[in-house]
């Protein structure tokens, strides 16, 4: 992970813990020739967005435990995939993006301009919002 960068072009800094997120579950939205559907979006997510993705048929929110997938809520960090977080901006779905969490590859599919409309900084502790 040292060598991968941000779409800021800064080092690729972790999106979540808990739930643990990244292809490779390891907190951080890296990516590699594995990783074919690019989940390099660091989303923070939102109602909207997971009843968007549900109604596309990516459900995110059941606990899929075959897959050790607890299921997300309002509020979670998730690596998404590229093609959907731009899929969900398009339907006016999108959620909020960290940045500094989002690995460079995301800029293959979506432009830097659309991701800085919905760029967020989250504190370590998202509870504390409330």
């Amino acid at each position: 992970m040292d060598s991968d960068l941000n779409v800021l072009g800064g080092p690729l800094e972790e999106c979540g813990t808990d739930p643990v997120t990244g292809f490779y579950r390891d907190g951080c939205c890296t990516s590699g020739p594995e990783d074919l559907g690019s989940h390099t979006v660091c989303a923070v997510m939102t109602a909207d967005f997971l009843a968007h993705q549900a109604s596309v048929g990516n459900d995110l929110i059941t606990p899929r435990p075959e897959y050790n997938f607890q299921g997300l809520e309002p509020g979670d960090r998730w690596c998404v995939v590229a093609a959907r977080w731009l899929q969900a901006y398009h339907a006016g779905a999108a959620s909020p993006v960290v940045l500094a969490s989002t690995h460079a590859r995301t800029l293959d599919t979506i432009p830097l301009t659309a991701l800085r409309e919905h760029a967020v900084d989250v504190p370590s502790d998202p509870g504390s919002l409330t």
